[in-house]
């Protein structure tokens, strides 16, 4: 395994911790700011909000300038701001400091699927790219139990944890990472909106992150209050969370490494079809199981089977248009932190006003097989791809 590799699973493992640490803390932070269940969900919102919104700015930004001066830039204020989150003595002082880790983490992930390409040999590339997005499945199975294991002590153990580990990370990729800088056509100045007229242009590309923008409300919306639903239901503590939320990543994690497999086996159309229609069945079953274990094996399914579908539909999301993947990498990461964003929200609405968790299940199971539904009517699958601006003057 080369030194890039384990240094790109190594910040897609600390952005993928920081990113789902919230969710098994919530009730904790809760309890310590003194705010309601539904106000409580911005605590994760703050993060995904700004990260979504920054990420549309900082892919097509980033393309015109160096990729390694970007990526240092982006960590260094992440450890900064998550190390804050330590120091929040207020709901508004969290909020604050999540949303600037948010932005952080905007410039930073995109930057590590745009590098793979440029410092690794081609033959190489496609084993980074899923050692890396293995990165964020690990977080789920080991970094977000040990962050709930450290915050028995206290609950800005965490935080601070990731903060310093982060700030390592910057001095070793200060030291390995070369320069990065743009080719003399990439450096020329683009307006952003231009660098996403194909994908605005194609119905298919519509579609596609659409569908991605209903799969990641499901999962979005089914996580952010799983931590709190836990402890009201089950009385369990932040450690006993932390350990039922290890099934969910192993799960993830164990699913990105069949994926291909299944991919192979069945091809992308049946795999998707099969997998997300029996995630609909499982989202909408899980909030009426009445013991931890059976929640754990339904949880570790449903992730397992999250595993296989995610790395599918982003390879094809991101087989839309070659030249402006860094562009479709920012705009799958912001869809992504969006639907969480709008999940945290609607998760909180749903767990006061309509029924608790059972409510939550059902509205992620109809996002799903909405999700599924645009997939397959959209023609995402297809063979066509979405051509860019370039190569439609030259058809021309």
């Amino acid at each position: 395994m080369s030194k890039y590799t384990v240094l790109f699973f190594l910040i897609m493992f600390m952005i993928g911790t920081d990113t789902f640490m919230i969710s098994p803390l919530l009730p904790t932070l809760q309890v310590k700011f003194g705010v309601s269940t539904g106000s409580a969900g911005w605590m994760l919102g703050a993060y995904t909000l700004s990260s979504a919104v920054f990420a549309l700015i900082a892919g097509p930004l980033s393309d015109g300038w160096n990729r390694r001066t970007v990526l240092l830039c982006g960590l260094l204020g992440f450890s900064f701001s998550t190390a804050l989150c330590g120091f929040a003595d207020s709901f508004w002082t969290m909020c604050l400091f999540r949303f600037l880790a948010g932005i952080s983490a905007a410039f930073t992930a995109p930057q590590v699927w745009a590098s793979i390409p440029t410092v690794v040999s081609p033959a190489k590339i496609a084993k980074t790219m899923g050692i890396a997005f293995s990165g964020i499945a690990a977080s789920q199975a080991l970094g977000v139990p040990i962050g709930s294991w450290l915050a028995t002590s206290n609950w800005s153990v965490p935080f601070w944890t990731i903060g310093f580990a982060s700030l390592l990370l910057v001095v070793c990729a200060f030291f390995l990472l070369p320069d990065m800088k743009p080719s003399a056509t990439m450096g020329e100045r683009t307006s952003i909106l231009r660098r996403y007229v194909p994908l605005i242009t194609s119905g298919k590309a519509r579609s596609g992150f659409v569908a991605y923008l209903l799969l990641h409300l499901a999962v979005g919306t089914s996580f952010a209050f799983v931590g709190k639903w836990m402890a009201d239901t089950f009385a369990l503590s932040v450690g006993q969370i932390g350990t039922v939320v290890i099934f969910l990543g192993f799960g993830n994690l164990f699913g990105s490494m069949i994926s291909s497999y299944f991919s192979r086996k069945l091809g992308n159309t049946n795999t998707i079809a099969t997998g997300m229609l029996l995630l609909v069945a499982l989202y909408a079953v899980v909030p009426q199981l009445t013991s931890v274990t059976s929640v754990r094996i339904v949880y570790l399914i449903i992730f397992t089977t999250l595993g296989i579908v995610f790395p599918i539909i982003i390879g094809v999301l991101t087989s839309l248009n070659a030249s402006i993947r860094g562009t479709i990498s920012s705009l799958t990461n912001s869809t992504m932190n969006g639907a969480n964003t709008l999940g945290a929200w609607v998760a909180g609405l749903l767990y006061v006003q309509f029924g608790g968790y059972s409510s939550i299940g059902m509205f992620s199971a109809v996002c799903m097989a909405l999700s599924l539904g645009t997939l397959l009517l959209g023609g995402v699958f297809g063979r066509k791809t979405v051509r860019s601006d370039t190569e439609s003057a030259s058809a021309s």
